[in-house]
């Protein structure tokens, strides 16, 4: 969402414990479409994207949606989950002790890098050292540290590795999904930040496509892996095009020039009439949220916040936003539906003008108080709710003004812990059914936490999550979680969205690729041209 896969800036981040989508649909044109053919080898699938360049293409730091989509071709994941179902990838189980202290992982055997080396225990070990090293800097550390201490990982022989953790997680298992391993023969002489390695720039993977070429702003080019652990792909490639905006990007579209590409809710009845393409449509367990930026002295005043809250009407911004509430559902909770514990049993914020200029009052706000909101500039429902906020808050004489940045640019303001170019800002977040991934985004210190909101009282709590083993007391702190951040305002949720891809008819496979949040599918090994 981030893992985190934190999208603010695209969407910014993840990394994720994510789950399926069995409920995914698949619409067809209203155009007939050219007559079935038999599933072929080869062709290129030209994936259309709009989320900027990927930055570091390392699964110990991929945040943005850029680099999680292209790496999910890239590297494959020790195993996922579907619904509450474990498919196995690179690892063929998992086994936990009888006190579950220590949990034993088996690799399948006869795993292959793309350079023909083989996956083995001391990668995943190595990947684990690594993103445990604070001089890393992993987001993902502070999800395997328990009680202040970090589990310990040891290979017993080639195929199996050892976790041993410092007490009983709840959380271990969907939070081990999140990692895909790396190469310890590649990065084994990098001494120092991993991030910034040169060997980020022609990875390495164990995906079903490897790398070939990338050529700043213009695309990234992969080609197939044969030894793929999960079978030959059936394409020959992929190649990720990248477009300024989504206008140019539905242009090549509609022309042939790309075939598959992530849309706005706004776009899909002008493409439906073309007659091209197949929409896939399913639940992203993504939530589109605000952020009220407290680095800056104002939006520290809890009833300022609250009072921006009140003065929104949220089922017109959403209906607003996403065209259709077939996209997209108003949000109560931080947490998304498909997260366990999520509950809506928390302060739902209905709009009430008045109720918002009483807490202006309160919060001593200065008359045409003024505030920066940023947001996305290729993103077409972002500018949508820019455009509503806007004008809520000039009803209740809050002067907004609209910060359009590039995703990359965003991306990089978010992640700046001193960041102070404005107040509000858009984005949205997929972490999946762990619920102790999300506190990567809402911990005092974590560089995730874009609204720089610091509760000593929530950090325990997060703490807590993660190690209680009773489900009935678990579920309460995290309903506690939730209504905490809700009763200090501190984000503002804005929907649960629905993820819609338009897929070229020429191309076959999505149900077998399995519709996935950010990434579109989960192996796109499974796509074929017809």
């Amino acid at each position: 969402m981030r893992k985190p896969l934190l999208l603010s800036a695209l969407f910014a981040s993840l990394a994720l414990a994510l789950s399926g989508c069995d409920d995914a649909k698949t619409e067809t044109a209203a155009s007939p479409a050219p007559a079935k053919q038999a599933a072929q080898d080869g062709g290129n699938l030209i994936v259309g994207v709009t989320t900027g360049d990927p930055l570091a293409m390392n699964p110990l730091y991929a945040s943005d949606r850029t680099t999680l989509t292209i790496m999910q071709a890239l590297y494959a994941p020790l195993y996922s989950f579907n619904g509450d179902k474990i498919e196995w990838g690179l690892a063929e189980s998992l086994t936990p002790s009888e006190d579950n202290l220590s949990y034993v992982l088996k690799l399948k055997p006869n795993l292959k890098w793309q350079d023909g080396k083989a996956i083995t225990a001391d990668d995943v070990v190595f990947t684990f050292n690594k993103l445990l090293d604070e001089k890393q800097h992993s987001f993902f550390r502070s999800m395997f540290v328990y009680g202040g201490k970090p589990i310990q990982v040891s290979k017993i022989d080639d195929q199996t590795v050892k976790f041993t953790l410092p007490q009983v997680s709840a959380a271990f298992v969907g939070t081990l999904v999140q990692i895909y391993p790396i190469p310890q023969h590649v990065f084994a002489s990098e001494n120092g930040d991993l991030e910034k390695s040169a060997k980020n720039d022609a990875p390495v993977g164990s995906g079903p496509f490897k790398f070939k070429e990338y050529r700043a702003g213009q695309y990234y080019a992969l080609t197939r892996f044969d030894d793929y652990w999960n079978g030959k792909p059936k394409l020959d490639a992929v190649t990720y095009r990248f477009a300024k905006d989504s206008n140019s990007a539905n242009l090549a579209l509609q022309n042939g020039e790309i075939n598959m590409k992530m849309i706005d809710p706004q776009d899909v009845t002008r493409l439906k009439t073309t007659g091209k393409f197949d929409f896939v449509i399913y639940p992203e367990g993504r939530l589109a949220y605000m952020t009220f930026n407290q680095n800056i002295d104002s939006m520290k005043n809890k009833a300022l916040r609250q009072a921006i809250a009140y003065a929104i009407n949220k089922d017109e911004l959403v209906q607003a936003a996403f065209s259709s509430l077939d996209y997209a559902q108003p949000a109560a909770s931080i947490l998304t539906p498909d997260t366990l514990y999520q509950t809506n049993d928390v302060e739902p914020y209905k709009f009430d003008a008045e109720k918002a200029k009483a807490l202006l009052k309160e919060a001593g706000a200065p008359a045409n108080l003024k505030l920066r909101l940023a947001y996305i500039n290729s993103n077409k429902t972002q500018e949508s709710m820019g455009l509503y906020i806007q004008q809520q808050l000039k009803n209740v004489d809050i002067a907004v003004e609209l910060m359009p940045l590039d995703a990359n640019a965003m991306s990089q303001r978010s992640l700046d812990m001193k960041n102070t170019d404005y107040e509000l800002s858009l984005g949205g977040y997929i972490m999946g059914m762990e619920p102790d991934g999300y506190k990567s985004l809402y911990m005092s210190n974590e560089a995730y936490n874009y609204a720089h909101y610091k509760n000593p009282a929530l950090d325990a709590l997060w703490n807590q999550g993660a190690t209680e083993t009773d489900k009935t007391k678990r579920a309460e702190i995290y309903k506690q979680i939730q209504q905490t951040v809700a009763n200090d305002m501190a984000w503002y949720p804005i929907a649960y969205t629905n993820a819609v891809v338009a897929v070229d008819k020429r191309f076959a496979g999505t149900k077998e690729a399995e519709p996935k949040p950010v990434y579109m599918f989960q192996d796109l090994s499974k796509i074929y041209q017809q």
